[in-house]
């Protein structure tokens, strides 16, 4: 599972993060790692609440194994 973060600065000066791969996570910060890390943990709640409702998370195909 790879999630990449695009990051960029606006004009009144925080900054942008957005998950590309997973639409709707977008969030801001007053620095860059804060962008980055709100856009790193929105990401795993949305990962979580998909997997906990059923819904297919195919970056997390291969992530868990279940052991007989």
């Amino acid at each position: 599972m790879n999630f990449t973060i695009e990051i960029e600065q606006e004009e009144d000066g925080r900054w942008l993060g957005e998950v590309l791969e997973l639409p709707g996570v977008l969030v801001y910060g007053d620095t860059r790692d804060e962008a980055i890390s709100h856009a790193q943990a929105l990401a795993l709640r949305v990962v979580a609440d998909r997997l906990e409702h059923g819904e297919t998370v195919p970056q997390m195909a291969n992530v868990f194994s279940v052991a007989s």
